[in-house]
């Protein structure tokens, strides 16, 4: 597998195949870490000795628990990694997901305790240098990110100025920033056909940015540095970022923009081509940034618009919706 390329495992289905099938799937490919949305045990089982990393998380629910007492984030790390690790490969562990965005102010302020009680639990068993603790954010935690060097964090979230010492966190234990950046959904607000080209890494006219004089050649990498110039703008500028999530639909409702096999296979497959280009982004340039991409398989008990039922690049016959390059047989 290739360290840098990743994958969404989601489980809000009726259909899919059984875990040790799954972490068959996953060693014929270049896929070299998955990420989960929670820590469901018999994934985490089915996972060892493949040489996959493995990112789990905490359920939103668990931040009060983990931030008001630190044997509860205790009993978490005892409970979902120590029965495990190191079979498993569990690289880092999300408190929450996107809990800036859609969290209440009292979930926001005890995000960041709760981040560092479940430090301080890995830290007693040894494990913090192997496995990080992060959370994964929406794009919208940035109030500004066009163009990319004018990226800047909101100032409060739910009324809680929360950001600097999150991210002061992340650098005192060397974890990463993780977000969730979608091309798709700024195609979605703006279906241009020049747009268009530029979030599916296809030939464009580029995006110059006035102020550091680089002309982007894809929304991925405008985006991925609109949050490196954020984190420059608090004074963290050596926070690595990690993308937790990002992908395209290939199917779609009649009122939605941009979902199609074509637009999805130009997407995910410039995505990885891109990755595996190891040019990584003008502001960080020479190294992948690590990708986990949205999704594994379809989720078709998921709500929300159509598109959200159709991210998988596999179905649960184990066959490719559409062929990005990841198979080791088709490389």
């Amino acid at each position: 597998g290739q360290s840098y390329i990743g994958v969404n495992y989601g489980e809000v289905a009726d259909n899919l195949p059984p875990p040790a099938t799954v972490a068959k799937l996953l060693q014929s490919t270049s896929i070299g870490k998955v990420r989960m949305y929670g820590a469901d045990p018999e994934v985490i089982k089915a996972l060892a000795h493949t040489g996959i990393g493995i990112f789990i998380g905490t359920s939103n629910g668990d931040i009060f628990s983990m931030s008001g007492d630190p044997s509860a984030a205790k009993q978490w790390v005892a409970a979902n990694i120590l029965p495990y690790y190191p079979a498993s490969d569990i690289v880092l562990v999300s408190v929450g997901n996107e809990v800036l965005s859609y969290g209440d102010g009292n979930m926001v302020s005890h995000l960041v305790p709760a981040m560092q009680n479940l430090h301080a639990a890995l830290l007693e068993v040894s494990l913090a240098d192997k496995i990080k603790v992060t959370t994964v954010h929406s794009m919208a935690v940035l109030q500004q990110s066009d163009p990319p060097s004018t990226g800047a964090f909101r100032p409060t979230y739910a009324g809680v100025d929360v950001m600097k010492q999150l991210v002061a966190f992340l650098q005192q234990t060397g974890s990463p920033l993780a977000i969730n950046p979608y091309p798709y959904f700024a195609y979605g607000s703006d279906p241009r056909p020049e747009t268009l080209a530029f979030c599916l890494f296809q030939q464009n006219q580029g995006r110059f940015d006035p102020n550091t004089k680089i002309t982007y050649y894809n929304m991925f990498d405008a985006q991925v540095d609109a949050v490196h110039s954020a984190l420059a703008s608090l004074g963290f500028k050596d926070v690595d970022i990690v993308v937790a999530e990002t992908g395209w639909p290939y199917q779609g409702g009649a009122t939605e923009v941009g979902p199609s096999v074509e637009n999805a296979k130009a997407y995910n497959g410039g995505l990885v081509a891109h990755l595996r280009s190891m040019s990584g982004t003008p502001l960080r340039p020479g190294k992948p940034v690590d990708t986990y991409i949205f999704a594994l398989f379809d989720e078709d008990l998921k709500g929300g618009a159509t598109s959200e039922r159709y991210f998988g690049l596999y179905k649960p016959d184990l066959t490719m919706t559409y062929d990005v390059g990841l198979s080791k047989s088709s490389q």
